[in-house]
């Protein structure tokens, strides 16, 4: 007696059909919340891409780059439009003519000479005299980048300064005001748009800084308020593993964005010089 074989209709066909199915669901399910989980770990408070559970916070890096560049700029900004200041009203023919040149070279630095300068000398400078606990710390990074930032603010503020009708200082002086009020109070104000374009090129060259910072700042990714105490910048990030991370993975693509943040960063600072100096001040003082 032959046996009666069952037949099964498709249904093998379909469970496999089914298995396809709760199979993509599951992975865009993965691919959700590998999303989320990417995005929450980009917020983070802890950069430790090299480790089992890698962690890409990129907030104390941000800090950092804010901390030194703002520190850099407290330091550049007065130093390069006094400078200015005194070498475009001041300063007699033959000291105009040594200090401008003097002041400028130094943009001709290469950033690697200052951060080791300030790698070798500044730090240990700045520890005996302040006794800081760390030798490489934010101050000492926004020290050493003031000295490649002030070239760009002198440069741009005395070319502003000089720009400043003569007819401006005469009238001043002929109304009775001394040599100071009038360069204080009226051809500064004058040059104002320059200064402020400046200014924004200073925290522009500072936020963006790769070298210095990597060799004078102790590269410790920590959020902290407190200026004498290592941090580690944006760029400096790119800068000491790029060339260490593999091409596609996620590390890589984090450094990547890092990257696109610092170009939207300076294109974003750049618009606000064009439309801020050119439809704003340069109407209000040039009287149009």
């Amino acid at each position: 007696m032959k046996e009666e074989s069952q037949e099964t209709y498709g249904d093998d066909q379909m469970s496999d059909a089914d298995k396809a199915t709760e199979q993509k669901k599951r992975d865009k399910a993965n691919d959700a919340s590998e999303g989320d989980a990417t995005l929450k770990n980009l917020s983070g408070k802890t950069w430790q891409p090299v480790s089992e559970n890698p962690k890409y916070g990129i907030i104390p890096l941000f800090v950092g780059s804010l901390k030194v560049s703002l520190i850099a700029i407290l330091l550049a900004a007065p130093i390069g439009i006094l400078a200015a200041l005194f070498t475009s009203t001041f300063a007699p023919k033959w000291a105009k003519e040594l200090l401008k040149p003097a002041i400028e070279i130094l943009a001709g630095f290469p950033s690697v000479v200052i951060g080791f300068f300030a790698l070798i000398v500044l730090a240990t400078f700045l520890q005996d005299a302040f006794n800081f606990e760390y030798r490489l710390n934010a101050f000492v990074g926004g020290v050493a980048l003031s000295i490649a930032v002030i070239p760009v603010i002198f440069t741009l503020s005395e070319d502003a300064l000089a720009a400043v009708p003569k007819s401006y200082t005469e009238a001043s002086l002929a109304l009775g005001a001394t040599k100071w009020e009038t360069a204080l109070h009226v051809i500064l104000p004058a040059a104002v748009p320059g200064i402020f374009a400046a200014v924004l090129l200073g925290i522009g060259r500072a936020f963006g800084e790769t070298m210095i910072v990597l060799m004078a700042t102790g590269n410790a990714a920590l959020i902290s308020f407190n200026v004498v105490e290592p941090v580690r910048t944006l760029s400096a990030t790119i800068g000491a593993e790029m060339a260490e991370v593999v091409f596609g993975e996620t590390h890589y693509n984090v450094l990547f964005f890092i990257g696109s943040l610092l170009f939207i960063f300076t294109f974003v600072l750049n618009g606000i010089a064009e439309i801020f100096i050119r439809q704003r001040l340069m109407k209000k003082f040039g009287g149009r």
